[in-house]
């Protein structure tokens, strides 16, 4: 297997993705805790193929962003795939762990914060997600505020997603990203989507209609030097998402059994995820792999409209 390593720094590129580059094709990158933390096998590796495949037939390449034994890899082949998609004691990578990963020779999954520099680093302006991080409820006593939000601000990607997780405070998430100058723009809407549900109750700072109007939104903002992210809200299609008022109930439960067992810091977003799962009988993760697959399509339109 021949894979390719920048000497600077301990990075390896798959061959697909090495190819892509060299050929100067768009690329797209994949977060991969939510393989290792968002759903158990085999479902994990099933949807990260799917979302691969998607991508693929967008006129894009895909690059699945993970550390394996102390490297970078940007784009995984299909054992390594496997592997990690049945590995445990996986790290759960952010800004701040991510060199304590490599320089240890840790096996982690990136956050959307870690995939962010990981994708800035390769060269890869289009990323694909789920729904960030961001301020969580109740954050004015935990102070428990996604790293996500800051590496927006600072790191020249533009980050396509179905809202801001409804587990968080969204209204104090959007606030932030405004005060950090992240550029949040719904596309197909006028309203901020909030993740399994079509509407957050809060119109979307900005809109636009298509992946061309975003790749020019984007060309705009490089014209006048304007660093940092773009935050792409991504509605779940209408035929997969669960009700805002729904999903609410949901949520309160699962918040009230993460205070009474003292869940904390990187534990809770998978504990809320995990209680919600049960909850919906398997619902919310159903709609889940929905916006995953519907956000790499919108991300694949908007590498091929960049390349372009």
């Amino acid at each position: 297997m021949t894979q390719t390593a920048t000497p600077a720094l301990p990075i390896v590129f798959s061959r697909e993705v090495e190819a892509a580059r060299a050929a100067g094709l768009p690329l797209v990158a994949l977060e991969s805790t939510i393989i290792t933390h968002g759903m158990p096998y085999p479902g994990n590796i099933e949807m990260a193929r799917s979302v691969e495949t998607i991508i693929l037939d967008g006129g894009a390449v895909p690059a699945t962003i993970a550390v394996l034994n102390g490297v970078l890899h940007v784009g995984l082949e299909e054992d390594q795939l496997e592997q990690l998609a049945q590995a445990k004691n996986v790290m759960k990578l952010s800004r701040a762990d991510f060199a304590f990963a490599l320089a240890t020779g840790r096996t982690g999954a990136t956050t959307v914060a870690a995939t962010m520099i990981a994708a800035a680093l390769a060269g890869i302006r289009v990323f694909a997600t789920g729904g960030i991080g961001g301020v969580h409820r109740g954050a004015e006593e935990s102070f428990d505020i996604s790293a996500d939000l800051e590496e927006l601000a600072k790191t020249d990607v533009i980050v396509v997603c179905a809202g801001a997780k409804a587990i968080l405070d969204i209204p104090k998430t959007l606030e932030v990203l405004e005060t950090r100058g992240v550029p949040v723009v719904t596309c197909g809407s006028t309203d901020f989507p909030a993740f399994w549900s079509r509407v957050s109750g809060l119109p979307s700072p900005l809109s636009v209609e298509t992946a061309d109007d975003i790749a020019r939104f984007e060309a705009a903002r490089q014209a006048l030097g304007v660093r940092g992210g773009i935050l792409v809200a991504n509605p779940v299609p209408a035929e997969d998402e669960i009700s805002r008022e729904e999903m609410e109930g949901y949520i309160q439960i699962a918040l009230q059994a993460a205070a009474e067992q003292h869940v904390a810091a990187k534990a809770v977003t998978p504990f809320l995820l995990d209680h919600i799962f049960h909850q919906t009988g398997g619902r919310s993760l159903k709609t889940n792999i929905a916006l995953v697959e519907n956000n790499a399509r919108l991300a694949a339109g908007i590498a091929v409209a960049l390349a372009r």
